[in-house]
């Protein structure tokens, strides 16, 4: 199993920049994905952005040009860099980890943690 902790959200104004952290604990020699879904009011979970084991990335379409997936390996840790953000980025931002259990991949998500942005 892999346990997941978020940190670094927050309140910023539109056009302001926040990072957002998320450090994997546990069996994480089976992570094969690690990435960002965010959930706004109203409105279903949604990829933001997404980093394979072979450093693959995916970005949800209203996020490419504006955030940044990184990883450090050595600290089991993705970082989220988010500029340019606008007020329809405000959401509860969860970490996923995609973890392979044999034949299978099990989702195991981070609690979430809140950006604000604001007109």
């Amino acid at each position: 199993q892999v346990q997941l902790v978020e940190s670094g959200g927050g309140l910023v104004q539109a056009g302001g920049s926040l990072r957002l952290s998320c450090a994997a604990s546990g069996s994480v020699e089976s992570i094969r994905t690690m990435g960002w879904y965010r959930q706004s009011p109203g409105k279903q979970r949604e990829l933001v952005a997404e980093i394979y084991r072979d450093s693959t990335i995916i970005y949800g379409d209203s996020v490419k040009g504006r955030f940044t997936i990184s990883r450090d390996n050595g600290k089991n840790t993705v970082y989220l860099q988010m500029n340019s953000l606008k007020p329809e980025d405000t959401g509860v931002y969860y970490c996923k980890t995609g973890w392979e259990c044999g034949h299978e991949v099990r989702d195991y998500w981070g609690q979430g943690t809140q950006v604000t942005v604001s007109s």
